[in-house]
């Protein structure tokens, strides 16, 4: 083994000496650049940086690359979210196995969309992962933010955003097939349960837009909407009152599984059975959902992974040239359970 002293800070040049490979090839492997590099030769070299205590001089690159060496998650709010969790996660995973780090930012008022422009446009970022289900980042507010350059992914049924990457999700859709479920069962007062933002919309849509829709779809006049779905506790009392009510709902769609679980619990409470006098249908597709009593039907993605998303963003972060923006459609369904 080379012996080098523990006084000076060890550099990629005696790592590429101890791995016995190019200072070049050191240099793909631990910035995590998406170059050819044998698995055993890999391997070598982050054995040799471990061996060496190496770690890329972060500060420094950042000065020649005029970069920050980090990238912005922004979130409708912090945590509670499984779906942000876990797309939490697999930016993280990414991001360190790329040399970057993630700052984390929270979108939950027009005030705070303010600030967050704000800073993403001061730098704080070399590209931003953006998945606000709220209206408070506007189209505009958004638009405006990728023509500076910024590479951005944004998780969003939004039309008209330019100059960055969009993942869809057609919620809609999804959402009617569970409403024409619950028909289809003979049930015809069907509630939903929606989030705060959904009901201030000029008109509806996503899961709303699915609700309504179905209910057109078969000549369902009646429509019983309300808030509750953003959390747990209101999600229960909202479902302990409408359950309570002399003409009490035969179905509650709820616009998060969280509240739909709620639901169950409201239902059981109040000594009625799930499905018998009451159907209950989710969305999201949580890990939640499949140990609750009845396991609980839902609308969503059928797997929880990220990182094609993820992907996207940092594809933007090492292209010589910022590539054409591009879309992906990641696939909702409905799941019957138990609870429907």
């Amino acid at each position: 083994m080379l012996g080098y002293s523990t006084n000076m800070r060890p550099t990629a040049r005696q790592v590429a000496e101890l791995a016995n490979v190019s200072v070049a090839t050191v240099s793909y492997v631990l910035s995590g650049r998406d170059r050819p590099v044998a698995a055993e030769t890999r391997q070598r070299v982050l054995e040799a940086a471990r061996e060496l205590g190496y770690t890329p001089n972060q500060a420094a690159r950042s000065l020649r690359k005029r970069r920050t060496q980090r990238v912005c998650l922004v979130l409708s709010s912090f945590g509670g979210v499984p779906t942000d969790e876990r797309l939490a996660t697999d930016l993280h995973e990414m991001a360190d196995a790329r040399g970057y780090s993630v700052v984390t930012l929270a979108v939950y008022s027009e005030a705070r969309a303010a600030a967050a422009i704000d800073v993403l446009r001061g730098g704080i970022a070399d590209g931003a992962l953006i998945n606000v289900v709220s209206d408070h980042l506007t189209r505009e507010l958004l638009t405006g933010l990728a023509a500076t350059g910024l590479p951005m992914v944004v998780l969003s049924n939004e039309s008209g955003l330019d100059g960055c990457d969009v993942v869809r999700t057609p919620e809609a859709e999804a959402c009617a097939e569970a409403v024409e479920h619950l028909l289809a069962e003979g049930r015809r007062r069907i509630a939903f349960m929606a989030h705060r933002h959904e009901l201030y919309r000029d008109k509806p849509a996503g899961r709303l837009l699915g609700y309504t829709t179905a209910l057109d779809r078969h000549g369902v006049a009646e429509r019983i909407v309300t808030s509750g779905a953003d959390d747990r506790v209101s999600a229960y009392q909202t479902a302990t009152e409408l359950l309570r009510s002399p003409d009490r709902p035969d179905a509650i769609f709820a616009a998060s599984d969280r509240a739909a679980i709620s639901a169950i619990w409201a239902a059981r409470d109040a000594g009625l059975d799930v499905p018998g006098d009451v159907a209950i249908v989710g969305a999201g597709n949580i890990d939640e959902g499949l140990i609750s009593n009845p396991p609980l039907s839902t609308v969503g993605p059928v797997r929880h992974d990220y990182t094609d998303v993820v992907r996207l963003l940092f594809d933007r972060l090492q292209a010589e040239e910022p590539p054409p923006a591009r879309e992906i459609v990641r696939s909702w369904t409905f799941v019957r359970r138990g609870s429907s």
